[in-house]
């Protein structure tokens, strides 16, 4: 009988996928995603794509990302541009183009001159990412396609997620990944859509069923049909994956059906490819073991080092793997697997023994390898048993990562290597300094804490390390939600431990003297930030000592102390030294923080830029976070809510661990879900800012929870509840007793407390702010102030008028609005509705739905004249602004009842903007809407 085929010589139930795709790349711009697991057919997917005579005008350009990849930065897309010199003669380039000749040297001679360096490394990155669609732009039409995304660098995630939101106007972007295998699932790193307008295709390949696993199987068997028994055993065994349905396919070598139930799928994969390499020639064997151990792809002279053969054989014999169906070309004439199933079904053929003698020749092979590849080194030298070397390697490849900016991948290699028992004393203390130092400047937060917890108790650690380690560990925990109460306690023990390393105990020391974390009484932190002061005031060292203001400084700032402004020019503007940009960085970012807290709005904005700038390359995410927290909570303060509530989301998704970030994060979502009338987006977001556990909250984050609900309550006409949440934030503030964050909590506590007639405490609450923010520099709570004393007063006009203006001269438009809502109230007691109409569409403008609703109910209930809508705009198949709201409210799923109290109109009203909304959409129902 003829032998089965390498591979199906049809694609099968991929149908509607290439259709797809086909669709996709024959109308550009456009993107393509497809997903799957591995062995799911994406590769197949793309092979069958780009044979399609659709497919043939377009210059095709094909990148890999690689497992065991070296730190590069925009690797995989590197790859794909590295040849495509030829297509660039007599092209006329954009001198933007000219700063990817450091990184394409094949290239250089066909680009222009290297464009003057950028002061801003964000602006620099910027113009990277511009030059490279610049350069897609001139080649088109082009297809650019990138495989295996989940193994991308975050730099190559970057560049993909600008070209793909933005595509050239003559270019496809088709990536694959394995969702399972992405950072979070998503392959560019956070949430992604195709942009409105560009043809997109978001695939996600599935298994074969057993109708699909019984045509492929035929297909391969090159017979008709294979029995119906036949087809269903072999999906069961396979699980309908594509790959490993014509593994066993070929295993079997025709229609002796009986070996499916003989042997489990594993075995028959290893002895499908065991029989494969018994058709090779030793040396082809030899290579193909070698590519099994190299695990990625590599080119021949390393694979006949590796192998023990012959360089002049070298190339017959890997002729003779490549046509068996072995070994594939990937790219870059190097050579590899075309599935990592397929890799590992040729490692487990190898005998223990033949495994560690290979990895011993891939070490010494590697070792002369330019660049020193030592992610290859550390992975070879640990499974050949080399200890000494797996050691050696492993931290050199985890600082080379935290070098150039990866802290996860330097993470995840420390936390290796102190798995290992047999290391010395002093290898543990290296390593777990190592391990903590880079843990606290990321984002990963369960596994470092959970090697740095157990390493507490190893007896093998120092008491200096074990100091530090603790101290690192003290950092982790201070992030995680219910953690900031243990965390006080082990950094209070670290500082003790550290006696010997006073620097690093000061660090600790400033850590304690943060005032914003938890319910702790600032005098407390007080007593903590004198220490530092002192230390600070004597310390020669200017890496200590910028490492020690980078938290000092802001917590400073945040209580509103006057002398802080004066003390920023300090800190330089930037450093070569990477160490001292990180603290540089935290500096700024920190700083940014406590401004925007007390309500210096245009500095936070020029600290924070200066801060993420620092942020680029530096390895430190979890500054990048905070400043990412930052900038949401400024943009809500600045009224700029266009997309807020969407970026809001993704990076709460992003840093949802995180408790600084998530937290701030989850007020600015709440509080605009307030404005917009979104009850329980209001209520769960708020949950989630620090109000139901104020012990381990960031606490100016949690007086503005409650805050918010507070005004929530308010505006659902729950005045008990206004007046409890408003008591629970004014407890908190009493024991804190830092009153420069009350600057929203008072406000709405004083309006709470009117509406239920508890004036007194009104009354109270502004006496003892007065007094706590006297001697402060705090304007946001001095506006806060006054704003609570023109709700008292018994002519409010005129201190209403003084409140507005210190919110427009803050740039609050928010803010400023709700108090021309107050002013525009007395306005409308004289019969005048055109400032409080006007108030409305300030609302709108805004996107605060809610309020302008609640507006213009007012102006109706009063009968007073509004103006007319003639000549206002007709919106014909476009929704207006109010169907948008109904829009928006349907889609979370209200009903029309809830629809009608947020947006005060009756429920005919919406009954009829809800038939508009449908018929516009194009939509039967509302189910339909909200898929």
């Amino acid at each position: 009988m003829t032998p089965p085929r390498t591979s199906s010589p049809v694609l099968v139930g991929r149908g509607a996928e290439l259709g797809a795709l086909i669709d996709v790349v024959s109308a550009q711009p456009s993107v393509a995603l497809v997903a799957g697991e591995a062995g799911v057919g994406k590769s197949r997917l793309v092979r069958e794509l780009l044979g399609r005579p659709e497919v043939a005008p377009l210059h095709v350009l094909t990148g890999y990302c690689q497992p065991l990849r070296e730190p590069f930065p925009y690797g995989a897309v590197l790859d794909a541009l590295r040849g495509v010199g030829v297509l660039l003669r007599r092209k006329e380039l954009s001198p933007v183009t000219g700063a990817l000749r450091p990184l394409l040297p094949e290239i250089a001679a066909h680009l222009p001159g290297l464009p003057q360096r950028p002061e801003d490394p964000r602006h620099e990155r910027h113009q990277l990412f511009r030059a490279t669609r610049e350069l897609l732009s001139v080649l088109g039409p082009v297809l650019l396609v990138v495989e295996d995304l989940h193994w991308a660098d975050d730099g190559c995630r970057n560049l993909l997620r600008f070209l793909m939101a933005d595509p050239p106007p003559n270019a496809t972007v088709l990536v694959t990944y394995r969702r399972e295998d992405a950072p979070g699932g998503m392959p560019l790193g956070s949430a992604y859509r195709p942009p409105a307008g560009v043809p997109g295709a978001v695939l996600e390949l599935a298994p074969l069923d057993v109708d699909q696993v019984r045509e492929l199987a035929a297909a391969i068997l090159d017979v008709d049909a294979v029995p119906a028994r036949f087809a269903a055993r072999l999906h069961e065994r396979t699980a309908g994956i594509p790959f490993v349905v014509e593994e066993m396919v070929r295993a079997v070598r025709g229609p002796d059906w009986g070996l499916l139930d003989e042997v489990e799928v594993p075995a028959l994969l290893r002895d499908a490819m065991a029989e494969r390499l018994a058709r090779l020639p030793r040396t082809g064997r030899r290579l193909a073991q070698a590519a099994a151990v190299l695990g990625v792809p590599a080119d021949e002279g390393l694979l006949a080092r590796v192998g023990a053969v012959e360089p002049d054989r070298a190339r017959a014999a890997l002729t003779h793997a490549l046509q068996s169906g072995v070994l594939y070309e990937t790219t870059d004439v190097r050579y590899g697997f075309r599935h990592a199933l397929a890799q590992q079904a040729v490692y487990d053929t190898l005998t223990g023994p033949e495994r560690q003698r290979l990895h011993v020749r891939a070490v010494a092979a590697l070792s002369h390898v330019t660049p020193r590849p030592y992610m290859q080194l550390a992975e070879q030298s640990r499974r050949a048993g080399l200890h000494a070397d797996w050691l050696l390697h492993g931290e050199a490849a985890a600082d080379r990562a935290q070098e150039v900016g990866e802290p996860a991948t330097a993470t995840n290699l420390y936390r290796r290597l102190l798995d290992e028992a047999a290391l010395e004393p002093s290898d543990v203390d290296r390593l777990a300094v190592k391990l903590g130092q880079v843990a606290r400047g990321g984002i990963d937060q369960h596994d470092p804490r959970a090697t740095l917890e157990r390493l507490l108790t190893d007896p093998r650690l120092s008491t200096a390390a074990r100091g530090e380690v603790r101290l690192n560990f003290g950092y982790l925990l201070i992030r995680q939600f219910a953690g900031v109460r243990q965390a006080r306690a082990q950094i209070e023990v670290a500082i003790e431990e550290l006696t010997s390393r006073p620097d690093l105990a000061m660090r600790g020391v400033t850590v304690m003297a943060q005032p914003f974390v938890g319910d702790t009484p600032v005098r407390e932190h007080l007593r903590w930030m004198r220490l530092v002061d002192d230390f600070i005031r004597e310390c020669p060292q200017d890496d200590v000592r910028f490492s020690l203001l980078a938290n000092e400084l802001g917590s400073r700032m945040s209580i509103g102390e006057h002398a802080v402004l004066s003390e920023l020019d300090e800190l330089p503007e930037t450093s070569a030294d990477v160490a001292t940009r990180r603290h540089l960085a935290r500096a700024n970012c920190n700083l940014a923080d406590a401004c925007a807290l007390v309500g210096h709005f245009d500095l936070a904005r020029r600290l924070l830029d200066r801060g993420l700038r620092l942020t680029v390359g530096a390895g430190v995410p979890f500054t990048a976070s905070t400043g990412q927290s930052t900038s949401i909570h400024l943009d809500w303060y600045r009224g700029e809510w266009g997309t807020l509530a969407e970026r809001g989301a993704r990076l709460l998704e992003e840093y949802r661990e995180l408790l600084p970030v998530a937290a701030e994060i989850s007020l600015v979502l709440g509080s605009l879900a307030v404005a917009r009338g979104d009850w329980p987006d209001a209520e769960r977001y708020l949950a989630d800012s620090g109000v139901r556990d104020v012990e381990n909250s960031i606490t100016p984050v949690a007086l503005g929870g409650f805050a918010a609900l507070a005004r929530l309550c308010l505006a659902r006409g729950d005045v008990p509840g206004a007046c409890a949440e408003a008591d629970r934030g004014v407890d908190l503030a009493r024991r804190k007793g830092v009153w420069v964050w009350t600057g929203e909590l008072a406000p709405a506590a004083v309006d709470a407390y009117s509406a239920g007639g508890r004036v007194e405490d009104a009354v109270k609450l502004v006496e003892e702010m007065s007094a706590g923010v006297a001697d402060r520099n705090a304007p946001l709570a001095d506006l806060g102030l006054l704003t609570c004393r023109a709700y008292l007063a018994d002519e409010p006009v005129p201190l209403l008028e003084s409140a507005r203006r210190a919110a427009d001269a803050l740039v609050l438009p928010y803010h400023s609005t709700l108090l021309v809502e107050r002013i525009a109230l007395h306005a409308l007691a004289n019969g005048d509705a055109s400032a409080l109409t006007e108030v409305a569409d300030r609302f709108d403008a805004l996107g605060a739905s809610r309020d302008a609703a609640r507006c213009r109910h007012v102006v109706r209930g009063t009968g007073a004249s509004t103006p007319s809508r003639r000549g206002r705009r007709g919106y014909g198949n476009a929704l207006s602004p109010r169907e948008r709201e109904v829009a928006r409210l349907l889609a979370q799923g209200r009903t029309n009842r809830e629809i009608a109290d947020v947006l005060f109109l009756s429920p005919r009203t919406v009954e009829q903007h809800v038939a508009r909304v449908l018929r516009k959409l194009g939509v039967a129902s509302r189910a339909d809407l909200r898929a």
